[in-house]
């Protein structure tokens, strides 16, 4: 019987370096010749094919590979550069990390999640570039305050094109959620929470797929608002968040703010956890818990929050 055979990419702007069990091959960074790697990938058979998550450099990619129905998985660069220096690699070349990632594949299997589709992938970008123009808002601003007075008048302009640029995403991005009967459906469930607004709502639709398919305890997790253990013997560590998606989680923050002073049950929870000693930090947190719990129970039982969903 043929042994399994797993797969590694390293990717860069210009260039692919692969390691498909004990080869390795590098190729150009383009179109045609990610199509000469699929076809390549389908006759080998690959049992796990993982690359980095690289600041998007890996999408198209990763989209070819899941059209073809290869198993490929995107891992977080931590993860595979902590294996490396689990195994006592320390040296860090292109050829490595692919190898690297081959080994981490067959050693680790890390689980497959949903790909994002064409469409997915067109909402991730406007939400994206919606964060980035409203920061690019932000930094005029803060010119603006201590700018002299010859170049007031260029920046007022600049955030006025800005702030237009703003409202046609937000167009844009409404546009996308209304062509999906799917993102619809999820968009008017959520728009019934108090806190939740479009922002929200959207980048939910675009970085977490998986809202409504896990259990509460997966989806914190995921996310990075579950509390992570940092006992040793004797001791026991104070419980903190870490990891997780982070674009998810800040936007989930900034919900679960305004949750606190509109939402009658998250304000009660934050309250009484004042009440309790809990410290500001520690008690919006648990409040941000709360309503993920609240968000993914009412998208997997297709309930809104005036049926009044149960947690599960």
């Amino acid at each position: 019987m043929a042994q399994p055979l797993f797969a590694g990419i390293d990717i860069s702007k210009a260039r692919l370096e692969v390691a498909l069990g004990d080869k390795c091959f590098s190729m150009e960074h383009t179109e045609e010749k990610i199509s000469v790697l699929v076809e390549k990938f389908k006759a080998a058979s690959p049992q796990l094919i993982v690359v980095e998550a690289t600041g998007g450099l890996e999408g198209p990619l990763v989209a070819y590979l899941a059209e073809a129905e290869l198993p490929v998985v995107v891992v977080n660069p931590r993860q595979a550069r902590d294996f490396a220096k689990a195994t006592g690699q320390l040296a860090k070349t292109d050829k490595i990390d692919a190898q690297t990632l081959s080994r981490f594949a067959e050693a680790i299997k890390p689980q497959q999640r949903p790909v994002k589709d064409a469409q997915r992938r067109q909402l991730s970008d406007q939400v994206a570039r919606r964060r980035q123009i409203v920061g690019m808002i932000s930094q005029e601003k803060n010119r603006l305050s201590r700018a002299s007075f010859q170049v007031r008048n260029d920046i007022e302009h600049h955030i006025s094109y800005l702030k237009e640029r703003l409202d046609r995403s937000n167009k844009d991005i409404e546009k996308i959620i209304k062509t999906s009967s799917l993102y619809q459906e999820t968009a008017e469930l959520l728009s019934t929470v108090p806190g939740v607004g479009p922002v929200t709502i959207a980048s939910f639709i675009a970085f977490c797929p998986e809202l409504g398919n896990l259990n509460r305890r997966q989806i914190a997790k995921l996310v990075g608002t579950a509390p992570l253990n940092r006992d040793s013997g004797p001791k026991t560590g104070v419980r903190c968040i870490w990891g997780g998606r982070k674009t998810v989680r800040n936007q989930l923050y900034m919900a679960t703010v305004s949750a606190i002073r509109c939402n009658f049950k998250i304000r009660e929870f934050y309250l009484r956890l004042s009440a309790a000693g809990k410290k500001p930090k520690v008690a919006i947190t648990a409040c941000m818990r709360k309503l993920l719990t609240i968000l993914n129970t009412m998208v997997k039982q297709h309930k809104p929050w005036d049926i009044g969903p149960v947690t599960n």
